[in-house]
């Protein structure tokens, strides 16, 4: 067999850009898509439920970043080049600080009624999905072959990081997602349990087998 003869899955560099792709990635893609759907209309339906202001434009803000996302990777996906847009930064408007410490709280339990969700569990399930579909997108950029589509789930992680830090600082803000501290002296032993490394490591000489 010469190299004319050579079958498709063993060609390199004659692959049309569409289809680009390898088989892990075909199945990872698909399914990060669908998680993003998921995602999207998930926030939808919290949308109905939520009264506080805050919480809506965390919703509709993020919403609306994923779903334009979702829309380039979708192109990038199916052309196998780079789309007509370029990837953005997501920006949250939460202040960077967290609360920490425990207030007293009553037993979590479930819901007896549509008539007592909240934006407690509601910003929950929110955090839930998305550090979720972080997880996600984060596996699935480790096996795309294809670099224009590779690059644009590396661009997308750090934003998914992003919104899930944003719904967190909300939520710690309104003493959702309280945050305990060890004892100083504890958390000061943990922190300096590490050193720098000072000098050089002396490497094993590479023995090549004769």
């Amino acid at each position: 067999m010469n190299n004319h003869e050579l079958p498709t899955n063993m060609q390199t560099g004659a692959v049309p850009p569409q289809l680009n792709h390898g088989g892990h990635e075909l199945f990872d893609v698909h399914e990060t898509l669908a998680g993003s759907i998921n995602v999207m209309d998930q926030f939808m339906m919290f949308r109905q439920y939520v009264k506080e202001q805050e919480l809506l434009d965390i919703i509709d803000r993020q919403y609306q970043f994923i779903l334009n996302e979702y829309n380039l990777i979708v192109e990038a996906f199916s052309t196998g080049q780079k789309p007509a847009d370029s990837t953005h930064v997501y920006n949250m408007k939460q202040s960077h600080t967290f609360v920490y410490g425990l207030k007293p709280s009553q037993p979590k339990k479930p819901n007896q009624s549509v008539e007592e969700i909240n934006e407690k569990g509601i910003s929950g399930h929110m955090l839930g999905l998305v550090k979720s579909q972080a997880s996600l997108l984060t596996m699935t950029a480790l096996e795309i072959t294809n670099p224009v589509v590779r690059r644009i789930f590396g661009d997308s992680v750090p934003n998914w990081i992003e919104m899930a830090y944003e719904i967190s600082l909300y939520q710690n803000k309104h003493h959702y997602y309280q945050v305990p501290q060890l004892a100083k002296a504890d958390m000061q032993q943990m922190i300096t349990s590490f050193a720098k490394a000072t000098a050089s490591p002396q490497m094993p000489n590479n023995h090549k087998l004769h």
